[in-house]
């Protein structure tokens, strides 16, 4: 079923199109329809199967029958990157609707997100906190909102917002729609969901925590000290890559950062050593594929909608299922097909295992060949031959660009 089948306006059915889509995913098929109805939803998917559009499509279809320049439509997400995502979209969909949207997120100066909300915006898109504080300063008007969302409802319990949203929730309007989309449904998403919501059609695509069927999962054994040198070695090998790289610290995400670096490959860091303008001209030459490689902690495990990934890579394998579900959901989206590695050290086996006791599978192992796993640790510069290759400039420009030499640093 094609997107002009969902009964939405003209103007949205050609600004889908032009992002390259034709027909609506599982999540959007049924939850478009369910918002249309004016009903308040509880919606669960896999990462990575649409949510965003889901919720946005028919929201813009509402706001564009409404009165402009002011806030009819609010959506609420745990991370800058996410509402910067999902900001993003709404762009791309509300093109020559004049529709006006407002970002309101920390490491960004409040006082012009106060002035964009003072005078008037159809979407707010905000995280908790931020939000709550231009509330507190008297800068929002919600006295006309028609839509809540809550996007990544269970992590933002994860981070610790529930009380933020229930205080930001009791200051809206009673009589409104509120969709919540997640992930999975927490005991804590699914009482708060029963609070705030009225009647609810519930929509879940898939099963919770799963992963999507368009990526492809594999385990590559390897000791600990050789896991930086394999993964160069398999960077090397793929054919114009997009890798995302997850570490369990921001430490060692900057340390494998300067690894990949150093081996003249271009790489972006995304992290919480990293300032907010940093964080956002990483995913910027990440998404533009003007660097091939993000390293990444859980930071960007979620709502980082960039189609091209062609690969996510597990560097330590992570503490908890869920994450794991999250991080490899960053590819394989859009009904594209995506790889998910795990480099698994011995001592990584346990929390393999659990993993795989959630998927209800073991995952298939990956022997690498023409890899030397036996190797001993070597300094970085030896291990990985940075002798014999160009070592990338330290700064950012064009040019640096055009020779992959960004590191995320955002210098000039």
């Amino acid at each position: 079923m094609p997107f002009s089948r969902l009964g939405l306006p003209d103007s949205l059915v050609r600004n889908v199109q032009r992002q390259g889509y034709e027909t609506p995913t599982p999540i959007q098929a049924e939850a478009i329809p369910a918002v249309q109805a004016g009903r308040d939803l509880i919606a669960t998917a896999q990462t990575g199967t649409g949510k965003t559009a889901a919720f946005l499509l028919p929201v813009l279809q509402q706001l564009i029958d409404r009165q402009r320049g002011k806030t009819g439509a609010l959506v609420l997400t745990p991370t800058r990157e996410l509402a910067n995502q999902i900001e993003l979209v709404f762009r791309g969909l509300s093109q020559g609707t004049g529709l006006r949207s407002v970002l309101v997120v920390g490491g960004a100066a409040p006082v012009p997100q106060e002035r964009a909300l003072r005078g008037g915006a159809d979407l707010v898109v905000a995280t908790p906190g931020r939000l709550l504080d231009q509330m507190n300063r008297g800068s929002t008007n919600f006295s006309t909102l028609q839509t809540l969302v809550l996007d990544e409802a269970d992590q933002m319990f994860d981070m610790g917002f529930l009380p933020d949203l229930k205080r930001i929730i009791s200051k809206l309007p009673a009589k409104r729609q509120t969709l919540l989309f997640s992930a999975t449904m927490p005991p804590e998403i699914e009482q708060l969901s029963r609070s705030i919501l009225r009647d609810p059609q519930v929509i879940a695509i898939g099963t919770q925590g799963t992963t999507a069927t368009t990526v492809s999962q594999m385990v590559y054994p390897v000791p600990a000290h050789r896991k930086s040198a394999l993964l160069l070695h398999l960077i090397e090998q793929w054919n114009d890559p997009s890798v995302l790289v997850f570490t369990r610290t921001k430490h060692g995400a900057k340390r494998l950062a300067g690894t990949i670096y150093e081996a003249g490959h271009g790489v972006a860091e995304l992290h919480s050593n990293r300032s907010p303008t940093q964080r956002e001209r990483a995913m910027q030459v990440f998404r533009s594929k003007k660097v091939p490689v993000m390293v990444a902690t859980n930071i960007a495990a979620r709502g980082i909608d960039v189609r091209h990934i062609t690969h996510v890579v597990n560097y330590d394998v992570p503490n908890a299922p869920e994450e794991y579900v999250h991080r490899i959901g960053r590819t394989g989206r859009g009904g594209d097909a995506g790889d998910a590695l795990v480099l698994v050290s011995p001592e990584e086996n346990g929390l393999l295992t659990r993993i795989e006791r959630r998927l209800r599978e073991r995952l298939p192992r990956q022997h690498v060949e023409d890899f030397d796993y036996h190797a001993k640790q070597q300094p970085a510069s030896a291990e990985f031959g940075a002798s014999e290759k160009p070592k990338p400039k330290g700064q950012f420009s064009k040019t640096t660009i055009k020779k992959k030499s960004y590191r995320g640093q955002g210098r000039r």
